[in-house]
């Protein structure tokens, strides 16, 4: 749970990123937005990846087996293949202004399924278990000790997920400036 709901959140905080930095790109048409909104897409990416690794091992000892497809997994898969999506599509697209916008386009419409995917266990009552912390009451559903754990490694994921993005971030404006030159 210490590792599995971390990246889960940090997941989708990246993706909220991507979402915001896709429209503040479209507004604005700064490159520099589109470089943060890419960082945070793919170490999203990386952090959703393992979201769902650690989610299928801890499912395999619980519920006996690796895959279901249940809500939250269903709608969790379906998150990560629109962002390998936006990144197959930024492949795909030579013209940088067009594939600037288009990857802005799916950056923001892929985010619906953010809120999607984290409601789902309460909108479709199936396998998974509900949030321990539910942001939408606000209520907590573990112990004092447990809930300082997963927020000290929520905290500790937040800085690493910080520090890769800023560091992402500076290697693609490196690799715009040596395509230009």
């Amino acid at each position: 749970m210490y590792l599995h709901v971390p990246t889960a959140w940090v997941g989708y905080l990246a993706f909220f990123v991507t979402f915001l930095y896709s429209l503040l790109y479209l507004f604005r048409q700064d490159p520099r937005h589109d470089r943060v909104a890419a960082a945070s897409a793919e170490i999203g990416l990386v952090f959703m990846g393992l979201a769902l690794v650690t989610g299928m091992l801890w499912a395999r000892p619980t519920w006996g087996v690796y895959w279901t497809w249940e809500p939250r997994l269903t709608t969790t898969a379906i998150l990560f293949a629109v962002y390998v999506g936006y990144f197959l599509l930024r492949g795909a697209i030579e013209d940088p202004e067009l594939r600037r916008k288009a990857a802005a386009a799916v950056g923001i419409l892929g985010f619906i399924n953010v809120p999607i995917s984290y409601m789902s266990v309460k909108w479709w009552r199936s396998l998974h278990q509900t949030q321990s912390i539910d942001l939408t009451t606000g209520r907590i559903h573990m112990a004092p000790e447990m809930l300082q754990v997963l927020l000290f490694h929520l905290a500790v994921f937040t800085l690493l997920y910080l520090g890769f993005v800023r560091f992402r971030g500076l290697v693609a404006a490196l690799e715009e400036a040596k395509e230009e030159a």
